[in-house]
Order: C-alpha cells, then structure tokens, then sequence
C-alpha cells in the first residue's frame, strides 16, 4: 500500500498492493498495522457503511459534529463514483477548500477524510457500491450537512448540477457561508 498527500491537509489518497493473474485479482483493503505505519495515524475504526446508488445519484455533503467527527476510509466495491471532501476546520490552512477524487473498482484506490471534513460522492455508473470505514459512531443529532451546489464552495461536478439525483433532505442542506463564515 502507499499514500499520497493531497492538497487538504490531512486528506490522504491509498493504493493498494494489487495482484492479478489468470483468476483475477486480490488486494487487501484494509490492514490496521500497515495503516498506521504508512500515515502516522493511530486511528480505530469502529462503523463500517456500505451504499448501492443508481448513477447520478448524490448523496452528501455530510459531516458529523463536536464528539461525534468522524475520520471517514472510503473505497468503491463496485462501480465508480466522484468523491469529495470539503476542510470545515476554521483553524486549517485549506479551511473552505475541497478535494475531488475518481474512486473505482478498476484501480482500487481509497480517500482518507480525517475529522472535521464534510463529505459526498457523486455516482457514475449504476449499481455502485461504495464502502467507507469510520473512527466514530454515527449521531443523528450530531450530523450536518452542506448544500452540494454551494456557490462558495464551487465544486466542479462531473455531471450538470440538475441532473443530480438528490435524497429529499439534501436538497435542503445550508450554505457553507450560513455555518462557518
């Protein structure tokens, strides 16, 4: 496995040790030990997600707050989705900025989002499944979001931003400037 600095501190890409032959193929997804030696991080994930989404579904831009941030692992099982992650740390250098990332079953890379991240994904195939480990349980009162067409935030979407497919409370979402400026 290997890691690769993106951008956002803290924000990780990992590749994974692949092995393919006249079977197919096998990689480890997950090795506690190989992860905290690669990144430093000693981190404990304790919820395990896992969605199937038509394409052009659009699920987020989610976060969880105060004891409840999340450090989200995020990898697709099947299929392919965009993925991306907006630092709503008001102390961090990238504060407002987002990361944007193609993640597949083809290449098998995964996106460590650390705590105090907002998150979402765009699906581009039909049936993909998306699995993300995560460090903290999941809050209900805790959660919050950001409307996925901010204008502050301006994420570059790779399909129109109208033919989003949408859950009913993430048309909702505030704006970025609403919460955090």
């Amino acid at each position: 496995m290997t890691a690769e600095k993106t951008e956002l501190e803290g924000c990780l890409i990992l590749s994974p040790n692949t092995f393919t032959d006249h079977r197919g193929q096998f990689f480890e997804s997950h090795n506690n030990q190989r992860f905290k030696d690669l990144t430093g991080l000693d981190i404990e994930f304790v919820q395990d997600n896992q969605s199937v989404s038509a394409k052009g579904v659009l699920r987020g831009l989610h976060f969880q707050m105060g004891n409840f941030e999340q450090a989200k692992l995020v990898r697709v099982i099947s299929g392919r989705i965009q993925d991306v992650c907006v630092d709503i740390r008001p102390s961090s250098p990238t504060f407002g900025k987002y990361f944007s990332i193609v993640l597949d079953s083809i290449n098998n890379k995964q996106l460590f989002i650390p705590r105090g991240f907002a998150h979402g994904f765009l699906v581009l195939e039909d049936n993909t499944i998306v699995s993300y480990k995560c460090d903290n349980y999941y809050n209900k009162d805790a959660e919050g979001g950001i409307i996925f067409d901010d204008k502050t935030l301006s994420i570059n979407w790779q399909v129109p931003t109208s033919e989003a497919i949408l859950s009913s409370k993430d048309k909702l979402l505030p704006s970025f400037e609403s919460q955090f400026i």
